[in-house]
């Protein structure tokens, strides 16, 4: 064990060998415990703690040491798990209030057969962006535009990688989404930087997908619009319903408005609550009862079709627990490999040829890439990647968004790729396309990655002026 001097005394410093062992333990550990043993995630990350405070114990750490770490490091995260409990408490109040009932309705009855790949990719883009839900968005509009696609003669491939690209769009740029705070929380980096910050590289993205689409649906025979799915669900919808935009969109509206003008995510997300429950209780007709408890744990919907009452029964605090545990444990678990010195060795060691901001990027993207392969998660990945390559980006004095937003464009939008991910398994068994057929036609997952390093090539995107808060 090698002892450095520092201001406050002595203090070990682990070999790369030892930083390599615990972290690839850890990527060992999960990887075989999800997928060979079917352990439960959070189960793994408290073997995960146990096996990095064993470590940071043989280089010397006393229990004291190691609980200030991951107290540490938690605290310096408490901001975003306030917005964690709200997002839980905005999409219940969305549901209750009509608003996502509101933007399926009018979406199905806007799409033209012309059009339908566009419209299929923008459509799930907005449903995803006002419900932070890739999955939700897959297993409602997704089943439906599938059915249509089906009807219309287009390949299902093309369609169902047109939806899982549209619902990643919307689910990596919402500011309710779980993995956007997750990702903006990890790099210490506020919401709508972070969302700012994904911006420079995802527009141009979508624009590209958007042409990609045109050219293929100019090469398609014409094709008539199936209106029986249509006519099943906007019925389902309206008797359940009252659906007046000006009325049910505005607590979108209030959200679109307060994030455009900076305000507070918390406060934010807080006016849009009250929004939707007055709205819920005054237009909709539910009880005051009935609507404050959907803000702890919503309720399914009373449609008559098993998707769409899924959907319209998501949110709640309650809903956000899964998520905000594992948030916390791997907060706690990187706390103690940043603390013990673990990670900056591990990351001197793997970027020792790495000099320059578009390598550093590009490695940055393909870490989360190899995360998802590993762990079958974009939770961790995202997480611990940014605990991995944190010290690298304040060296280069790049602002902590370009970080963030590198960490998504590798882990969130490539997780739906990977066949034995838990993304991929959902979109393959939702949809009924596996996930090899529709990966090709996901046009935005995978170029979004090829953009930001083109980009970072040129010198594009990477905010320059702000550099990584300490």
């Amino acid at each position: 064990m090698i002892l450095e001097n520092t201001e406050s005394g002595k203090v070990p410093v682990p070999g790369f060998g030892q930083s390599l062992l615990c972290f690839g333990g850890i990527v060992l550990m999960i990887s075989v415990g999800l997928f060979v043993l079917g352990v439960d995630l959070h189960s793994l990350m408290f073997i995960s703690l146990l096996w990095a405070g064993i470590h940071a114990r043989i280089l010397g750490y006393d229990y004291g040491s190691v609980r200030q770490m991951m107290g540490q490091a938690i605290s310096q995260a408490l901001p975003a798990i306030y917005i964690f409990v709200l997002i839980g408490m905005v999409i219940a109040s969305f549901m209750q209030a009509g608003t996502i009932a509101s933007l399926v309705y009018f979406g199905l009855g806007i799409i033209d057969p012309d059009w339908f790949l566009v419209a299929s990719l923008l459509l799930c883009s907005v449903m995803s962006l006002a419900t932070g839900t890739s999955w939700g968005t897959a297993g409602t509009m997704g089943v439906v535009l599938i059915g249509m696609g089906e009807a219309m003669a287009v390949p299902l491939p093309l369609v169902a990688g047109t939806v899982v690209a549209g619902a990643t769009f919307g689910d990596k740029l919402s500011p309710i989404s779980d993995t956007t705070n997750l990702a903006a929380m990890s790099a210490g980096t506020g919401l709508y930087r972070h969302i700012g910050s994904m911006l420079y590289t995802t527009v141009p993205t979508l624009v590209i997908t958007l042409v990609l689409l045109l050219a293929v649906s100019s090469w398609s025979d014409p094709v008539e619009l199936p209106v029986a799915s249509i006519d099943t669900i906007r019925p389902a919808l309206a008797s359940s319903y009252r659906l007046l935009p000006l009325v049910t969109l505005l607590p979108l509206a209030i959200m679109v408005i307060l994030s455009i003008r900076r305000v507070a995510a918390e406060v934010t997300m807080s006016a849009s609550i009250l929004a939707a429950v007055v709205i819920a209780v005054v237009f909709q007709g539910e009880t005051v009862a009935a609507v404050l408890n959907a803000l702890w744990l919503n309720t399914p919907g009373d449609t008559g079709i098993a998707s769409l009452d899924e959907l319209l029964g998501r949110g709640g605090i309650s809903s956000m627990a899964w998520t905000l545990l594992l948030a916390l444990m791997a907060l706690a678990l990187g706390g103690i490999l940043h603390g013990s010195g673990m990670l900056g060795r591990l990351v001197a060691g793997i970027l020792e040829k790495v000099r320059h901001v578009p390598g550093l990027i590009a490695t940055t993207i393909g870490a989360g890439v190899i995360g998802n392969m590993a762990m079958g998660e974009a939770y961790i990945s995202i997480i611990l990647n940014c605990q991995l390559f944190r010290q690298r980006y304040r060296e280069q004095q790049l602002d902590p968004a370009v970080l963030s937003r590198s960490v998504e464009e590798g882990a969130t939008l490539t997780t739906g790729l990977i066949p034995w991910t838990t993304a991929g398994a959902f979109y393959s068994a939702t949809l009924g396309v596996a996930v090899v057929d529709y990966a090709p036609y996901a046009f935005l997952n995978y170029l979004n990655g090829l953009v930001a390093i083109a980009m970072a090539s040129l010198g594009l995107g990477l905010l320059n002026g702000r550099k990584v808060e300490d």
